[in-house]
């Protein structure tokens, strides 16, 4: 870098992809909650604890249910205060206490102006319901029951605000006799009035990208096979700089929309994974395709990379590489896999993120669906594989046997042929201890489905680089996450 540059500091793009690398990481704590949620959920419904001839079964399936909705429905406020504890440098309980007053002013506020909007908007037809009033007429209302048209991106953009202006103003000094206002005491204040402000933008400038989000929802209903497939090939590309967790909130918990029904219950829900656990018949075509590669290809792949290890090394080498092939067999974290190959052998790295496009694709096609909370391994396959909306079970999984295959014989033949240096490869005067080459990075972070996920799915639902999405992956600080920690 030359004298000039070193003097100019970092550039507007680093300064900017070093916060959106902050956003990411600080995704993982709200996906975090979704295990909880998935398995509260999951055993409420009929094919586990519901629909019994024990009427006592039955309740303890409804309360079950009814946790697991719970924290469904209010993922936005789960993200507001889970993103101002992870996004702020410094956080302790007045940081989550300022976001959740500013996702309550800006929630109250925003649908007051989403429904003065006109009756053909879709802002205004998700906050109207119509009451029957005294004289038999129905009357428009104000709907506070469905959840805020913004999804979990409101829920962000709070979080975020409340970081920063925690970080602002947690010293902050005012006149003596307004001193018992000061300090952190003052920071719920402050984003109070900012949520406000910002309930009233979101109120006017939501309206045109609430109907093009339902545009894009549609889009994606009808082209869900090359959607699903671009989508996997982003998510995998995007792990290193751990940016996929942007591109999985979208896929997993706001687009597309749906009215959905469990046990009866008919509700509205936003995104692939919000959808797939109401019931919705069709969804989870955003995460049925991380399975193969998460559980199958990339054990394969380390397999792959341990064979092709000098003989005097494999043992060393055999120990991590299986280590973590069984981690994302399991829990579908992939970080620990991939990061053994992401910048020592990028090549290997495009081709996997090509499978992991053409996996989606695939079981989109050909009507697979099966959903995770975490990420897509075998926890999340056993705990879904009999829900009344998982399709094609037996082809997911034969098809990850063909993937397993495919990863070992196309891993063990770049990898020979190229004299690509991954673990175990290394030049026998390397420092470098055997299993830690390229899997660490400043922006190592990881995916759910990587997650919910997996990469969270991880996926990711997805999985994380340092951070195990719901695609998963998460950071070294966050711990691992995917499923929505999708690696």
């Amino acid at each position: 870098m030359s004298t000039a540059a070193a003097e100019r500091g970092p550039s507007v793009w680093s300064s900017a992809f070093a916060v959106l690398q902050r956003v990411g990481r600080s995704l993982m704590m709200p996906i975090a909650v979704l295990p909880a949620a998935g398995l509260l959920l999951r055993f409420g419904q009929e094919d586990l604890l519901g629909r019994t001839d024990n009427a006592f079964l039955d309740q303890v399936a409804g309360i079950f249910a009814a946790a697991g909705g719970a924290l469904f429905d209010n993922l936005p406020l789960l993200f507001a205060i889970g993103v101002a504890i992870g996004f702020a440098r410094k956080a302790d309980g007045s940081t989550a206490l300022a976001a959740l007053v500013g996702y309550l002013v800006f929630d109250r506020v925003s649908r007051t102006v989403f429904f003065t909007a006109a009756p053909e908007s879709e802002v205004y037809k998700k906050v109207t319901q119509n009451v029957v009033g005294p004289d038999g007429q129905a009357v428009p209302t104000l709907n506070l029951g469905v959840q805020n048209p913004t999804g979990v991106l409101g829920g962000i953009v709070i979080g975020i605000t409340a970081a920063l202006l925690w970080q602002r103003y947690y010293r902050f000094k005012p006149p003596s006799w307004l001193a018992f206002f000061g300090g952190r005491r003052f920071v719920p204040i402050v984003t109070a009035v900012v949520a406000l402000l910002l309930g009233v933008l979101f109120g006017l400038l939501w309206r045109p990208v609430g109907d093009w989000l339902a545009g894009v929802g549609d889009w994606l209903s009808v082209h869900g096979t090359l959607g699903a497939g671009v989508y996997g090939v982003a998510n995998r590309l995007l792990i290193p700089i751990g940016l996929h967790h942007f591109l999985n909130t979208i896929v997993w918990f706001t687009l597309p929309e749906c009215q959905a029904g469990v046990d009866g219950a008919t509700r509205n829900a936003a995104g692939d994974l919000n959808c797939y656990f109401a019931g919705q018949e069709g969804a989870g075509i955003f995460m049925t395709g991380f399975f193969p590669v998460m559980m199958f290809g990339l054990l394969g792949a380390a397999i792959a990379i341990w064979r092709a290890a000098p003989p005097h090394r494999r043992p060393a080498v055999g120990g991590i590489m299986l280590s973590a092939g069984l981690t994302a067999f399991v829990t579908g974290i992939t970080e620990p896999i991939e990061f053994a190959f992401v910048f020592v052998a990028p090549a290997l790295f495009v081709v996997h993120a090509l499978l992991t496009g053409l996996s989606m694709a695939l079981m989109a096609e050909f009507g697979a669906r099966l959903g995770f909370t975490f990420s897509a391994g075998a926890i999340d396959m056993l705990l879904n594989a009999g829900k009344a909306n998982t399709r094609g079970l037996g082809l997911i999984i034969g098809y990850g046997v063909l993937y397993f295959v495919i990863y070992y014989l196309l891993f063990t033949f770049m990898i020979r042929k190229f004299g690509l240096a991954t673990p175990g490869r290394e030049p026998e005067d390397a420092e470098t201890p055997i299993g830690t080459s390229g899997t660490g990075t400043a922006s190592g972070t990881g995916t759910l489905p990587d997650t919910p996920g997996t990469s969270g799915t991880g996926s990711g639902a997805g999985t994380t680089s340092a951070e195990p999405p719901p695609g998963r992956t998460g950071t070294p600080q966050d711990g691992p996450e995917t499923g929505p920690a999708t690696s």
